[in-house]
């Protein structure tokens, strides 16, 4: 393990840390699937206590700058955050100018192993003492999809926040199921194991609000509380303030919806 100096939030952004001494933050690794160590970012409150702990889950671009951020706005609230690097075994993303590269990656990655991984990373945080018991979980773009199927597939979660989960509907543009991804998240749904807030952009494609739509429809079967917002006026990724596809009004929004549905999910009891 190594310590991480937290740096500010960028300026204006929703849940923004201002005050990097409220958090600690250390690069470590935890066993995955088979074993297997699995790179990760941890941001904590500095002050000592027990917390509820998240799990937070990369777009494709992997483990970057972003998503630790992300990572200490949750410390900076009160939780112990778990930002997983799914890419440890490839040594990180492929490179993000090549689209068709990026999406042999994503297509490649069997969901088992992710399971795995993302069951290894539940059971890291709450072996830790400083860790309350339970652990939600929130991912964008792939990590929504990912957050979905964890949710949908394991009794590990208290509550799961998939943002903007892309194919979930589906395992490529043309197959619906491929081995390494065989049925896809949306069938899953009704066997969901924890409270999910979902978020869409209106004017995405992939998830598109019509395939939120049947997966609220399908959610609910399960018996759990479930929400899908669809946000008006941005598309896919609105909440990726370093890519321009940031729309800082649904961000802050979806912030807004973020943090209760946490705080009574995992902190209230």
């Amino acid at each position: 393990m190594a310590s991480v100096e937290v740096k500010p939030s960028p300026e204006g952004v929703p849940g923004a840390v201002s005050d990097p001494t409220r958090i600690a933050a250390e690069e470590l690794t935890f066993a995955g699937a088979e074993g297997f160590q699995v790179n990760g970012y941890l941001a904590r409150p500095a002050e000592a206590g027990s917390h509820p702990a998240v799990i937070v889950i990369h777009e494709a671009s992997g483990l970057i700058d972003h998503i630790r951020d992300v990572s200490n706005r949750f410390a900076n609230i009160g939780y112990l955050a778990l930002a997983v690097d799914l890419y440890t075994r490839e040594g990180g993303p492929p490179p993000m100018d090549d689209f068709q590269k990026v999406m042999e990656r994503l297509f490649s990655i069997p969901d088992a192993r992710v399971l795995g991984d993302l069951e290894g990373a539940a059971d890291y945080l709450r072996a830790r003492e400083d860790v309350s018991g339970r652990v939600g979980c929130i991912g964008f773009c792939m990590g929504g999809r990912y957050t979905l199927l964890f949710a949908c597939s394991s009794d590990r979660l208290s509550a799961a926040v998939d943002c903007w989960g892309g194919f979930i509907d589906k395992a490529t543009p043309e197959q619906r199921s491929t081995p390494a991804r065989p049925v896809p998240p949306v069938e899953l749904a009704e066997r969901l194991h924890c409270p999910l807030l979902v978020a869409v952009g209106a004017e995405d494609h992939n998830p598109s609000p019509e395939i939120a739509a049947e997966l609220l429809e399908r959610a609910r079967k399960s018996g759990q509380e479930v929400k899908v917002d669809v946000y008006e006026g941005a598309g896919h990724a609105f909440f990726a303030d370093y890519r321009p596809t940031y729309r800082s009004g649904p961000a802050g929004k979806l912030w807004q919806e973020i943090v209760p549905f946490f705080a009574r999910h995992l902190q209230d009891g």
